[in-house]
């Protein structure tokens, strides 16, 4: 790399860049493609979880950015030798931690022409192939997961892509409160409490935090074992009136169809009815389990959702659309627009003001935005509806298998019921030997299955992150890269078996 102390006298004419020179873009890009397809043949060779040690790229770039033109073949050289080390890789097939980021061709080559024409398309007029491609690609999903008729366009609600869950979760809940507080007075903004279980995504209390809701009005109900870690109806009930008994305004419900620990699912059916009572707002976060429900015999997990105000799920986690892309359906956009909107003279237009329009600026929190549309609609398009579901449930049926195996070996135990592709599984307490005349049983446990993770991934050999559900530390096996294979699930298992051994051995 060069280095800006090496500046040379310039007077400002010599030598201007072309930066987007069509036939250097064409060269340039061949290569970036042959190197990630390089890399994607690949992957498999690195270190699932990176092995780097916090501050080793600083060590490597030069102190100052450089003052002369680089070639792309000298980065390109650079990205292998110093960012891929550093790299966790979630397209590797022995990724089975968090839940996926599946990346495909057509959604990466999606992200490639979106990039590519670079629009701002913040209203209609911005480019309006960005905004009617989004609000029919936003039905064609709305009806593939089978939502109601008022989730969608065509039957007057509406469908946006955020970036995030968190984002679309902060949006309904903006609109939440506008609702509320034009019936009882901004001056009671401290009133109003947010509802979600403690096993709810924190992506809600930052939410709520955002949104000006007092921090002591957040509620994380308890949920049990015996009900599968879901939130139940009763224990809502029981909050929302023992909060209305003290004189707070009930606003806004979170439930989840497979929570981030243990793929829990909540009740919607029930829960929707205790909170229609109350006048409460009810959002579905679906961002990981929300792709499976295309197949027919997942949609149950749904059920209720009619009761529901919004919904959303993450098409970047297990919908081969490369991050970011959040779909997010509310019945009421105009309960977004009103929370929302701004309209100031420069961005004043002719088909804004007919009505006639989306304007997709006052259904997110940025004004500018991204065409996600076009790598959504190619994913759709390039697989169809048969493919995408042969897709979800070939990862389901290796989850299973892996369940499986476990259940093979009477040292190890599953801690809750698979719902999806994710098994939460750990070493049963009563293989753990030693003195536990310090700690329960339950602790040396979780101790040790602290342990036994850290060694798999310390090896590279694959990746699982962990949660702990009800005080008890599981490992957590999330099937879902794009390149995994059933061989791969039971190359897991057994690094899963040979540390295990290693490690029950020396203890």
């Amino acid at each position: 790399m060069g280095s800006i102390q090496n500046q040379k006298p310039d007077n400002g004419f010599s030598g201007t860049i072309k930066p987007l020179d069509p036939e250097e873009f064409r060269r340039q890009g061949h290569l970036v493609i042959d190197f990630l397809a390089d890399y994607y043949k690949s992957v498999e060779k690195y270190p699932v979880r990176s092995q780097v040690e916090p501050g080793y790229l600083k060590k490597r770039m030069p102190e100052s950015a450089p003052y002369e033109a680089e070639p792309i073949e000298d980065i390109l050289r650079d990205v292998q030798k110093d960012i891929v080390p550093g790299i966790t890789h979630w397209q590797s097939p022995n990724y089975f931690a968090y839940f996926p980021a599946s990346g495909s061709i057509a959604g990466f080559l999606g992200e490639v022409l979106g990039t590519g024409f670079n629009i701002v398309g913040f209203n209609w007029m911005s480019s309006p192939a960005a905004t009617e491609l989004e609000t029919i690609v936003m039905d064609w999903l709305g009806k593939m997961l089978d939502l109601p008729s008022e989730f969608l366009f065509s039957g007057g609600g509406g469908g946006v892509l955020q970036g995030t869950t968190c984002e679309a979760i902060l949006c309904t809940l903006v609109a939440a409160r506008d609702q509320m507080l034009k019936k009882i007075g901004r001056e009671n903004i401290n009133k109003l409490v947010v509802y979600g279980s403690d096993q709810t995504h924190s992506a809600l209390q930052k939410a709520a935090q955002i949104a000006g809701i007092n921090p002591e009005n957040f509620r994380a109900v308890a949920t049990k074992r015996a009900d599968a870690f879901g939130l139940t109806a009763d224990a809502l009930r029981a909050t929302i009136e023992s909060d209305i008994e003290s004189g707070l305004v009930p606003l806004f419900l979170c439930a989840t169809i497979g929570t981030t620990s243990s793929t829990a699912v909540d009740p919607l059916g029930p829960l929707c009815d205790v909170a229609e009572e109350y006048g409460v707002w009810v959002h579905v976060d679906a961002a990981y389990a929300g792709s499976i429900c295309i197949c027919p015999e997942y949609r149950h997990f749904l059920d209720g959702i009619e009761k529901a105000h919004s919904f959303s799920f993450n098409a970047h986690k297990w919908f081969l659309t490369t991050l970011d892309c959040c779909c997010l359906w509310v019945k009421d956009p105009g309960a977004l627009i009103k929370a929302l909107s701004t309209y100031p003279e420069y961005l004043r237009n002719k088909a804004s003001e007919t009505k006639q329009v989306v304007d997709y600026k006052d259904w997110q929190i940025t004004l500018s935005r991204r065409f996600r549309s076009l790598k959504l609609w190619l994913v759709i398009r390039s697989y169809g509806i048969a493919n995408l579901r042969k897709f979800l449930r070939s990862h389901v049926k290796m989850a299973k298998n892996f369940e499986g195996l476990i259940g093979m070996d009477k040292r190890f135990e599953v801690v809750v019921p698979r719902n999806f592709a994710t098994v939460c599984f750990r070493i049963s307490p009563i293989e753990i030997s030693g003195n536990h005349q310090m700690v329960t049983k339950e602790d040396a446990a979780n101790n040790f299955n602290a342990k036994l993770l850290e060694s798999i991934n310390e090896s590279g050999k694959i990746y699982m992150t962990h949660a702990v559900i009800g005080g008890v530390y599981v490992m957590r096996f999330a099937v879902g890269a794009s390149l995994t294979e059933n061989k791969h699930v039971i190359w897991a298992w057994k690094v899963v078996q040979e540390h295990a051994n290693a490690l029950l051995t020396s203890s």
